[in-house]
Formats: C-alpha cells, structure tokens, sequence
C-alpha cells in the first residue's frame, strides 16, 4: 500500500507541520492514570505507536482515539482529518535520526555512518516506507534529516548538481533495502511458513519442472554456482527466537555491498572532479 502525502489542506498542513510545539519524545506511549488532555502531540505520539505496533493498515482515527481513551471526533479538534496525521507522523518520527556525526574519519564514514542509522530507523518504523517520497512531507525534522545528508556529500568537495543527486541515490537505495529486509521479517507470520522452507521446497522442484535451468540461463547458474549456497533444509530445531531469517540475511549483505559500490563510485567522482579527497 502507498499513501501520499500532503493530501490535506496545505495551508492548515503546513501550519501544524511547523508549529513550535515539536514533539521531544514521538516514540513516547501513553502511560496508566487519569485521562491526559489532548494535544496535537498526544495525538501524533498515539498514531505513530499504533502504526508502529499494528501497521499502517490498522491506523485510523478511530484507532488513535481509543488507545487515548477518546473517540474519534474528539480528535478533530486538533488534527483536521487522518491525511494531517500522516504528515506530522512521518515528520514527528524522523527527529530520532541523528543530526551530527564524527567528521574525523572523513566523508566515507560519516555516510556509512548515515546509511545504517537510517535503515535502522526504517526497519523500527516500516510504515514510514510507504508513505510515497514522490511527494515528500515539508517537515521541520525531514528537513533536518536531508541537510545532515547533504552536509555529510559536501565534505566529498562535488558541485551542487552532483550532490543534489548524490542524496537521492543514497536516499533510495537505503529506502529500497529497508522495505526488503522489512518484508522479509514480515514473510514467515504473514505465510506460516519460514525462508528456509520455502526455498527448500521450490528449489528441489526447479530441477524437476526445469532440468536445462543452466542452459537456458548460463550466467544466473554460473553466479548461483560460485555464490553462497540456497538455505539447507529447515531443521525443526532451529529458527527460534532471535533468528535471523534466511531473506533478512541476504538483503543485509546486499546492502553492505551495495553501499560500499556506491561509495567507491563516489570516491572515483571525487577523483575525476579534482576535488579534495578526505
């Protein structure tokens, strides 16, 4: 499911979007006692845990207002409609990114730094991957995000052009492997079924429904055939608590290799530009 953002009405979106009041603890949940008052943070905070905890599927205004202690329409005084709510959820839950990181081990590290806190923060909050960046939430802690991403590029010394489209490469790769690495933890509830029997089961049959795999696809069968093996045969005794699955597994070490390739292309960059190496 995608959701696009920045479907209510602008103006009143963008005034809540920057209003002073900023959530300081948008991970914060409810806690027991006596009813506490609304407030438009109240309600980002009860909408981000409910998305967290339940999906982006479950999240409704009706929802946020039960796990308050309210209904639904005691909301609207606050947040126009559900559409707002999404806008200051993805800007509220972005100000957990970090802003600053240890420039002395130059831009490499600063931006390998970046990208494994953002798939983490991706994977503590796979809802945000579906709100749609084809237009993107014009929110204070976006923002900040993106700056520190671009400050991170400038130490590179490249033209403004270059890093322009620089952040939306990095910005997309880590957007892509987070919505991998979050399918595939979601895989084994959502089918009853783990990687590992998956593929063993499918992998046994392609030989028997397609014995000339390898002539009729030489590269992928070379690749396959100097690569890590598929997953061996579940074993009931393992895939406990804490497992890592197989999918999981194989989407991180993508992401370790692919960050890598695109760092090098930005060192060879760097390189042709002239600019100075850090």
């Amino acid at each position: 499911m995608v959701v696009f953002a920045g479907q209510g009405d602008a103006r009143r979106s963008m005034s809540l979007l920057w209003r002073a009041d900023r959530p300081e603890h948008p991970d914060r949940r409810p806690g027991p006692g006596p009813r506490p008052g609304l407030s438009v943070d109240a309600i980002v905070t009860a909408a981000i845990a409910v998305a967290d905890e339940d999906g982006m599927a479950a999240l409704s205004m009706r929802a946020v207002g039960e796990r308050l202690g309210r209904t639904a329409m005691a909301l609207y005084t606050y947040v126009p409609s559900k559409s707002e709510l999404l806008d200051l959820m993805y800007d509220a839950v972005h100000a957990e990114l970090p802003t600053e990181y240890d420039g002395s081990g130059g831009w490499r590290a600063g931006l390998t730094g970046w990208a494994r806190d953002t798939l983490e923060f991706h994977l503590r909050h796979p809802w945000v991957l579906q709100i749609s960046q084809a237009r993107p939430v014009l929110g204070p802690h976006a923002y900040a995000g993106l700056d520190t991403l671009v400050r991170l590029l400038t130490a590179t010394g490249l033209e403004a052009r270059a890093l322009r489209r620089l952040a939306g490469t990095l910005t997309h790769f880590v957007r892509g492997c987070a919505g991998t690495v979050a399918e595939a933890r979601q895989a084994a509830a959502a089918t009853g079924e783990s990687d590992e029997a998956w593929w063993f089961a499918r992998s046994a049959l392609l030989g028997e429904v397609a014995p000339d795999f390898a002539d009729r696809y030489p590269s992928l069968a070379a690749m396959e055939t100097g690569s890590a093996p598929r997953p061996p045969a579940p074993d009931p005794g393992e895939g406990g608590e804490g497992a890592v699955p197989y999918l999981e597994r194989e989407a991180r070490e993508t992401f370790d290799a692919g960050l890598d390739v695109l760092l090098d292309g930005i060192e060879a960059a760097v390189r042709r530009a002239g600019a100075p190496r850090t």
